[in-house]
């Protein structure tokens, strides 16, 4: 008998047809129903039981967390809460799962804290919570996917093992296959990497950007869509060691395309979730608006998770630059009355609180910052011609602050090679990136998007932990 996903059955309910469905328990009450999830959306499907048909050794094997699968006719319910539910005529325990151990894990039907389904990261897809954030992850993953194969950019794949650091950071995972034990040393008694596997210093990717621009200048507009890897010691909600990055780069373009692309995107994949993931976001939406009610009023969102989502679709970003951005800051109320945690003023990056403030307070709307000062961003952005700034932008969310970082890459060759110098960044090191520069050289531009702040945004959920399957973050590669 053909399998039915839950899902597909709540949306085609075909009434009085005998189906088979396959699923975990969630609960199982006066031994007469069984309320079954299987994964494919938020709606669990009640089974209808005959405790005097069922034999009592698989009525005794029904419990919490247990794999089942039935067979029976779908009918209209007879209870609320449900349109449908399955009386069954044959149930089968796939896998028995144990009482005592689910009694001590997240699959015992209340409420458990974030942190305690951290711990059983194993077990916390089967949550409604994690369910809800997953499915939405999937669907953003898509939403990526198509949105830039829709316009003609084509997907590439750059390395996850580098010998370059496209951040200037220095913050970054070392790869080697050399034996810790007995670490070859040359001359000068400094390690040996001549003597490694790739014959020289090698490290776990911290963007993909740089070899992106190199398929940008001869396929035109391409994008990456791979994990990176920063090995800063931030135990916060907001960092990752292991994370993902969408990177488009484009072509002929400048920083005002590289602003158009940016909005056009996030406007796209927020609009693609909130069209798509109605149920699961419903969820989330009044999972927040509980969780709200025990922080202080001043903490509280103004705006639900739908509404945010609903502001970024509908309104126009505000563009301004960074000059703009702090003349607004020093005259604003919680700079004058000194309740901003970090200083404003000009040369500086700008913080959460400033950025949110821009955001949430000043224009109550997605903000893009450009042009910020030369001193503060990469090597790789192109200087303008006050020869204080570069064209790079920032766009930031309600609840997120900065959620893309882009610019005009610098294409000037001579300007390219002073910044290498300025920025003590080796020729050698990228002698294949600023070759680029001598055939053909042209304007481009491209941006970088955390996927997990994204996904933080499209869920309300307020750690980055908790929309990632298995975080790597400082003392924690379990699982």
């Amino acid at each position: 008998m053909k399998r039915y996903k839950i899902k597909s059955l709540f949306a085609e309910s075909p009434l009085d047809a005998k189906v088979q469905v396959s699923g975990w328990v969630r609960s199982f009450r006066n031994d007469r129903f069984i309320a079954i999830n299987d994964g494919s959306c938020l709606k669990t499907l009640q089974i209808v039981v005959d405790p005097d048909t069922l034999a009592s050794e698989i009525l005794t094997s029904v419990t919490v967390g247990s794999a089942i699968t039935v067979q029976g006719k779908l009918v209209e319910s007879q209870g609320k809460g449900q349109s449908i539910e399955l009386v069954s005529n044959q149930l089968t325990v796939v896998g028995k799962a144990d009482s005592d151990a689910v009694s001590k894990t997240i699959l015992q039907p209340k409420r458990h804290s974030l942190e305690t389904l951290r711990d059983q990261a194993h077990l916390r897809f089967r949550t409604n919570t994690f369910g809800a954030v997953f499915r939405i992850r999937h669907h953003l993953s898509y939403a990526i996917h198509k949105y830039f194969n829709d316009r003609g950019f084509f997907y590439i794949h750059s390395p996850i093992i580098t010998g370059s650091d496209a951040e200037g950071a220095g913050e970054m995972f070392r790869v080697s296959s050399m034996d810790p034990t007995n670490i070859p040393l040359n001359e000068s008694g400094e390690v040996d990497y001549t003597k490694d596997f790739f014959g020289k210093e090698t490290h776990l990717t911290v963007s993909g950007q740089l070899e992106a621009e190199l398929g940008a200048l001869g396929l035109g507009q391409v994008y990456t869509f791979g994990p990176t890897f920063r090995a800063e010691n931030s135990n916060t909600s907001r960092h990752l060691a292991e994370f993902w990055m969408i990177e488009p780069e484009i072509a002929f373009a400048d920083l005002n395309d590289d602003m158009d692309l940016g909005e056009d995107f996030l406007k796209y994949c927020v609009s693609y979730i909130l069209n798509e993931c109605n149920d699961d976001l419903q969820f989330l939406v009044e999972r927040e608006i509980n969780e709200e009610k025990s922080k202080p009023q001043n903490e509280r969102n103004e705006l639900n998770l739908r509404e945010r989502m609903e502001l970024v679709v509908g309104n126009e970003f505000e563009r301004i630059t960074y000059s703009d951005a702090i003349e607004i800051l020093q005259r604003s109320k919680p700079f004058k009355k000194k309740k901003f945690k970090f200083p404003v003023e000009w040369g500086k990056d700008l913080a959460s609180e400033h950025e949110r403030f821009l955001v949430e307070k000043h224009f109550k709307k997605p903000v893009i910052i450009y042009n910020y000062p030369a001193d503060i961003k990469a090597f790789y952005m192109r200087n303008n011609d006050d020869d204080k700034t570069v064209a790079a932008m920032d766009v930031l969310f309600p609840g997120i602050g900065e959620i893309i970082g882009g610019s005009q890459r610098e294409e000037r060759l001579d300007v390219l090679k002073q910044k290498c110098v300025d920025f003590d960044i080796p020729e050698e090191h990228i002698w294949w990136y600023i070759e680029t520069r001598k055939f053909g050289t042209v304007p481009h531009a491209g941006f970088g998007l955390g996927f997990e702040r994204l996904v933080m945004f499209c869920t309300g959920m307020g750690n980055i932990r908790d929309v990632i399957p298995f975080p790597r973050t400082p003392n924690n590669a379990e699982f």
